[in-house]
């Protein structure tokens, strides 16, 4: 059976879906935590400021609608804490980026891992209902990968939790076979909910094609590899036909830092070749993302969209060095078949990236421009 690409993403001026947090929605959020605002004045407070984003969005000529991640801290945990059989947890310090180190906050495994009544369905019915204001407008949800759940159960960078899910679990295969029902039921609720976009989220792969990290922490890339793809793809099982699943692959967005380095090509011919996703959203802003070779390992019926578009600094790229890059990337991969995007959200964690919200916009008009260009 020919492999069929639903029309509900990726488009040729796309985004990875987050965005910063404006002051009202910080100060509010600020608030809730000393217990100085409930969670219903929070919610007005939310509704207000995604409802604008919305009309951003639309407004700077974007297909696709997302709430910007703005009832989140994280892009990965409050995700994880909305599944039955998980809780929050603190860490001993932080995720340790390059230059930074992140909120020491993870989630742990207190029994077996169910998917129903996950808060995001209703988070994202409010976004659902802003597809009337425009032609074509297409609302999505994102969530962290089954893969990033997984690494973050099995805490290959979280030694104080190490063995905890053993507590609940016999093997990894009985954790993966319970995770994907998990995720199989939350895509189906958003399904039902009137969702056809779905974006994972992926740090996982980026770890394995960094070497110093792989070697430092004695990382078994292939055994991982070959775990991370079985999670992803047990999620995706029987999907509906008019659902779009695609992954963006990242290599780690906290307050403009990062955590990883390398090039796709140690994993290339797993992920690229076997995950069976519509299309990936791929980081390419600099050099740390090696060169577009890779790309010949996706199978060209597939969509590719390039973050070559950095959303880390506010300095805006040439565009005639961007097409070049976009021709470039052809090379390997159809140019009927590519997009364009920034290389991350412009907010992954609460605190945001190091620019402004006008240089943010300035972006996502510089993504917009870009694909007129290329594409016409």
């Amino acid at each position: 059976m020919a492999f069929t690409i639903p029309q509900n993403a990726p488009f040729r001026a796309d985004i990875v879906g987050s965005f910063l947090r404006p002051d009202k929605l910080k100060n509010a959020r600020n608030l809730h935590r000393q217990g100085l605002l409930d969670d219903a004045g929070l919610k007005q407070v939310e509704d207000e400021c995604i409802t604008d984003l919305i009309s951003k969005q639309i407004r700077h000529g974007l297909r696709v609608i997302t709430d910007g991640e703005f009832r989140r801290s994280w892009w990965h945990l409050d995700f994880m804490w909305g599944l039955q059989g998980v809780a929050k947890a603190s860490r001993e310090r932080g995720y340790g980026f390059v230059g930074i180190d992140t909120r020491a906050e993870t989630a742990v495994i207190t029994g077996k891992i169910t998917g129903e009544n996950h808060p995001f369905v209703e988070h994202f019915k409010f976004v659902k209902q802003f597809e009337s204001k425009g032609y074509g407008l297409v609302a999505r949800q994102t969530i962290p990968a089954p893969a990033q759940t997984l690494a973050t159960f099995l805490n290959v960078r979280n030694s104080e939790f190490a063995t905890s899910w053993q507590e609940h679990y016999e093997n990894e295969d009985a954790l993966i076979e319970d995770l994907g029902a998990a995720y199989r039921q939350v895509i189906k609720d958003l399904y039902f909910a009137g969702c056809r976009s779905i974006q994972f989220d992926d740090c996982t792969w980026s770890v394995l094609c960094d070497k110093e990290l792989v070697e430092k922490s004695g990382i078994d890339v292939d055994r991982l590899a070959a775990l991370y793809l079985k999670a992803n793809n047990a999620a995706i099982k029987d999907k509906p036909d008019d659902l779009a699943i695609c992954t963006h692959i990242c290599r780690g967005n906290y307050r403009s830092h990062y955590f990883s380095s390398g090039a796709y090509d140690r994993v290339a011919n797993v992920v690229f070749a076997h995950e069976n996703v519509d299309a990936f959203y791929l980081e390419y802003d600099d050099d740390r993302s090696g060169t577009f070779e890779a790309l010949k390992f996706i199978p060209q019926n597939r969509k590719v969209v390039l973050g070559i578009i950095t959303s880390k600094k506010p300095e805006l790229e040439n565009i005639n060095e961007l097409e070049s890059r976009v021709r470039e990337a052809a090379k390997y991969f159809p140019l009927d078949n590519l997009c364009v995007s920034t290389q991350c959200g412009f907010a992954s964690t609460e605190e945001g990236n190091e620019l402004s919200e006008a240089e943010q916009w300035a972006k996502i008009d510089l993504v917009i421009d870009l694909a007129q260009k290329v594409w016409g």
